[in-house]
């Protein structure tokens, strides 16, 4: 029987265009990209070289510091080409679809009856363990460590997401045996659910929690703070709904799987559906956002959540990570001041400090756009990151300590339980517009660096 926590803090933002509960069938996409900027704490070097053919599953490249980690092609074709950026950094390996999706075969094994060295070697050869992060530093796990446990977020909670309902549709055997790996990997697995968890009600393996509760309580790290916090020298690892599903096709067919149902969604999207596709695909065939919406850069399309995902340019691609796409007006409409503006009774704006009449309409959808409605100013603090921050964590305290590169003092203040989505609703609510999720990742690298 599962346990229940109640998440009191944080908030829903309801944003036009949520994505219907159906499936639009794959549509092949010319070219798919691997991104190292992608994968937290990753130092790329190259296996493969433009004009090479590769199958869905070759390795296109592995990690330096960890080179037993490799990262996988996602369809077969032609390497296409190899984006580089200041100082030759590795941006993207982009693989041009043959159409024929011929995969390299690993070979099946079943996980229940492997050992664990085994398992994470096949897992390793194939490339899925590039799904894996782990807290502390919210990078890339390390396959030499053996994690306290496995948590594994069976919902999401961010605007305009993906309905795991919709997404695990069919997949549950395969979630399942995904279970049944992490449990030789791990020994514990901890599986969070929301009240709507009937999908997950034959899952066994697992110790499942009940979480009910506004955004953030989708968020794994949440989850973990809630159950059992990470303390210094302890060592958790996370993986997505989909990927474990994912984990348990690949063990099943012993094929690179890296498929992904996308939430569509935000007031400029054509048609808000969930689309099948693969990690990487190119975001025209996703979004189908007209050409001339972004020519005249009026639509910005969004890898990831409207909070924490990443501006994606006319022929860019779908991040690693990834299980939605918004498409969001561009703020650049100037707000007049008694009509639009700050003066306005704002029956269209959200606002989480109610200051608009707005607030009186909880349920109702609004159109954002990405004008923040000022500049960086003074870092002040006002109390509200609080209101929206469920961690028993003093998040001022803790971002001003990054600020001035204090060690100690973020480990007192609980950085190892933090990863920089967790700040992401508290970056929205900043009267001040500090970027604290860039803060934060940059407070986690210095940390580990630190630490070797």
């Amino acid at each position: 029987m599962s346990s229940k926590i109640k998440i009191r803090k944080g908030v829903n933002i309801q944003l036009v265009g949520a994505p219907a509960d159906t499936v639009k069938s794959e549509k092949l996409a010319t070219t798919y990209a691997v991104q190292p900027p992608n994968f937290a704490g990753l130092v790329p070097k190259l296996n493969v070289k433009e004009g090479d053919k590769v199958k869905a599953g070759s390795t296109l490249f592995f990690d330096k510091k960890m080179s037993t980690i490799k990262y996988a092609s996602p369809v077969s074709g032609t390497v296409k080409s190899v984006v580089r950026g200041a100082k030759r950094r590795i941006l993207s390996v982009i693989v041009e679809s043959d159409g024929n999706d011929s995969s390299v075969d690993f070979g099946a094994m079943d996980p229940k009856n492997a050992k664990r060295e085994e398992l994470l070697g096949r897992i390793l050869e194939g490339g899925m363990f590039a799904f894996f992060k782990q807290r502390p530093f919210d990078v890339i796990a390390n396959p030499e460590e053996t994690p306290r446990s496995i948590y594994v977020s069976g919902f999401d909670t961010n605007p305009l997401s993906a309905s795991h309902l919709v997404a695990l549709e069919g997949r549950m055997d395969d979630f399942q045996k995904g279970i049944d790996t992490l449990n030789t990997l791990a020994g514990h697995v901890h599986l969070g659910v929301n009240c709507c968890n009937s999908i997950y009600k034959g899952i066994t393996g697992c110790e499942i929690t009940e979480f009910e509760g506004p955004h953030p309580a989708g968020n794994v790290g949440v989850q973990i703070h809630h159950t059992q916090p990470i303390n210094k020298g302890e060592v958790v690892w996370t993986i997505n709904y989909q990927d474990v599903a994912n984990l348990g096709s690949f063990l099943s067919t012993g094929k690179y799987n890296a498929s992904r149902v996308i939430a569509v969604g935000g007031s400029e999207a054509p048609e808000a559906a969930h689309v099948a596709t693969r990690a990487g695909a190119c975001m025209c065939v996703i979004s189908e956002v007209p050409a001339e919406a972004l020519n005249g850069d009026q639509v910005r399309i969004i890898s990831g959540s409207p909070l924490t995902g990443d501006k994606i340019e006319k022929g860019g691609h779908l991040g690693a990570f990834d299980t939605a796409v918004a498409l969001i007006p561009e703020g650049h409409t100037p707000r007049f001041l008694l009509s639009t503006g700050w003066l306005s009774a704002g029956l269209e704006r959200f606002s989480l400090s109610k200051a608009y009449f707005s607030w009186m309409r909880p349920k109702k959808q609004y159109t954002l756009d990405t004008n923040m409605g000022g500049e960086e100013r003074a870092f002040v603090v006002t109390g509200e990151y609080e209101k929206v921050f469920p961690f028993e964590i003093y998040p001022v305290h803790l971002l001003k300590s990054i600020l001035v590169n204090d060690i100690d003092a973020m480990e007192k203040l609980g950085i190892y339980e933090v990863s920089p989505e967790d700040f992401a609703l508290c970056e929205y609510a900043c009267t001040s517009k500090i970027p604290l999720q860039s803060i934060v990742r940059e407070g986690l690298d210095t940390l580990r660096n630190e630490l070797g």
